[in-house]
C-alpha cells in the first residue's frame, strides 16, 4: 500500500501539505532561519507523528478491553545529532494516563502492544534511533 501526499510551496519559507485524508497542514521554520514559525517544523513534526500513531494504538486497544481513563498524553523527546545531517539519535516516550482507580497492568500492556506490535512510525524510528517509553499513571 503506497501514501502519496503533495507539499506546495507558499511561498518564503511556507509550504503546505496535504494527507491521503484531504486534511492539509502548514510547515515553517523559524525567523532565525527566514521562516514565520507560521507552521510546523518538519522534525518536530515526526515526533507527533509518533505520538499520534502510538495513541491511537493505545486508545484503539483500551477501547476494545473496555478500559477507560479521564485523560491521556503523551511527551516525546527527541535528542539531535551535532552534525548535519541533524537527525534524532534518542527518543523518549513518555506515556501519562489520568484518572481514579486506573487498571495499570491493562494500561500498561495496550502501551506494550503499540511500543512492541502495532505502531508503525515507532518502528520507522527504531531504525535510526534508540527509542525509550516511560509509563506513569496519575490519580486523580
Amino acid at each position: 500500500m503506497a501514501h502519496k501526499i503533495t507539499t506546495q510551496w507558499k511561498g518564503n519559507m511556507l509550504f503546505e501539505s496535504d494527507n491521503p485524508t484531504g486534511q492539509t497542514l502548514l510547515i515553517d521554520t523559524s525567523p532565525e532561519n527566514g521562516g514565520n514559525n507560521e507552521g510546523l517544523a518538519p522534525k518536530a513534526m515526526m515526533l507527533s507523528s509518533l505520538a499520534g500513531c502510538s495513541g491511537l494504538d493505545v486508545v484503539s486497544i483500551l477501547n476494545k478491553m473496555k478500559v477507560s481513563v479521564e485523560d491521556f498524553k503523551m511527551e516525546v523527546t527527541g535528542e539531535l545529532t551535532e552534525e548535519h545531517p541533524k537527525y534524532y539519535h534518542t527518543v523518549t516516550v513518555d506515556y501519562h494516563f489520568y484518572g481514579q482507580d486506573l487498571d495499570e497492568k491493562k494500561i500498561q500492556r495496550a502501551v506494550n502492544l503499540s511500543v512492541e506490535t502495532y505502531c508503525g512510525v515507532m518502528e520507522m524510528f527504531r531504525r535510526f534511533a534508540k527509542v525509550e517509553t516511560n509509563t506513569y499513571f496519575h490519580s486523580s
